[in-house]
């Protein structure tokens, strides 16, 4: 009798240690991670969040919950409100991305230094590698990086030349005191802004162009006040997802490598379908809302170029730190030099 109640306390002993290692597989909460954008809600941007979120929980059932949130005010106060813990994660454009470290902006903030988006997508697959280690150094893993094409000049009256734009108050980014100096000393008139404050800024008159890319104009309705589109390559929108380090380090290793993969997918996603439907954007505020896209004429590129060329001292250790410089016009030669496209 005593050597089958010691078989019996130990199989009861065994069955609770066992229940102890089970019960919590059965009980844990999914993590929640709470995301912010300030991107419209109709477009791939947008969208591309919605699929991310489709995509982690098929990724990692029951383990992560990704909630998505419009915050107020602009992406400088998103990225406060995730070192305040009160968000987690964001998808940001570099305005954004420049608060947690200004080395992203060597990947959007070079204006007419891009030819091709081809040359955009070289120098970033080169730089990011770079870029995320000094993000982590900062508490913040990057979860994908993507572009919404090229950015146009969206302006009420018709806008062609520099001297043009000289003549008319330009919307800047709030908070970013380089650019606005910059722009003054290319004798240009910004007024900084944060982006909720766009379309009343056109109504009003406190603005009168801004440069978007064409998703985002027609999201924004800016068409209703900017019946006039330059379309010349200013530069490209780059943006990405980073999340806080403390909360990505809750999910194990394999998590972790289940939830990159698929947000590397959705930037992938998001890049190309933004980017066309940029091209789409064009052409419905054409055909639809009378906007007047100008063709910039090589005489009108070469202007534009001088401009770039002039203020290209002033960008360099200003907008983006020497050393980002530096890099992307080296990354630049080398691209151009392999495609035969140097000159």
């Amino acid at each position: 009798m005593p050597t089958r109640r010691i078989r019996i306390s130990v199989a009861l002993f065994i069955f609770a240690l066992a229940g102890s290692w089970i019960t919590p597989l059965w009980s844990a909460q999914p993590v929640t991670v709470k995301v912010g954008t300030l991107a419209y809600k109709n477009t791939s941007l947008y969208k591309a969040l919605q699929m991310m979120a489709e995509k982690w929980r098929k990724a990692a059932p029951g383990q992560v919950d990704l909630q998505i949130f419009n915050p107020q005010g602009g992406e400088a106060a998103t990225v406060r409100r995730m070192r305040a813990g009160q968000l987690q994660a964001a998808m940001l454009t570099v305005t954004g991305l420049s608060e947690i470290d200004r080395s992203v902006t060597a990947l959007e903030d070079l204006p007419f230094t891009f030819r091709s988006l081809d040359e955009v997508e070289y120098v970033r697959r080169k730089l990011t590698p770079y870029i995320e280690k000094r993000f982590l150094a900062k508490d913040f893993v990057v979860l994908f990086w993507g572009d919404a094409g090229w950015v146009r000049y969206f302006s009420k009256k018709e806008m062609l030349h520099p001297a043009d734009l000289k003549k008319m108050k330009v919307f800047t980014r709030a908070g970013d005191n380089h650019q606005t100096d910059i722009m003054k000393a290319a004798g240009f008139n910004p007024v900084p802004l944060e982006t909720d404050f766009i379309l009343t800024s056109l109504g009003s008159g406190i603005i009168d162009a801004v440069p978007v890319p064409p998703l985002v104009a027609e999201a924004g309705q800016f068409y209703s006040e900017t019946k006039h589109m330059l379309e010349i390559n200013y530069g490209p929108l780059v943006g990405g997802a980073v999340i806080r380090k403390d909360a990505w380090n809750s999910f194990p290793a394999a998590t972790q490598a289940a939830l990159l993969k698929a947000a590397q997918e959705t930037g992938d996603w998001m890049k190309e379908s933004s980017r066309s439907e940029s091209d789409q954007a064009v052409q419905a505020m054409a055909s639809k809302h009378g906007l007047v896209v100008h063709r910039a004429t090589p005489q009108i590129e070469a202007e534009w170029q001088a401009v770039a060329k002039e203020i290209s001292p002033k960008i360099r250790g200003g907008l983006v730190p020497e050393d980002m410089y530096d890099r992307v016009m080296k990354l630049l030669d080398e691209y151009r030099a392999e495609k035969g496209t140097q000159k």
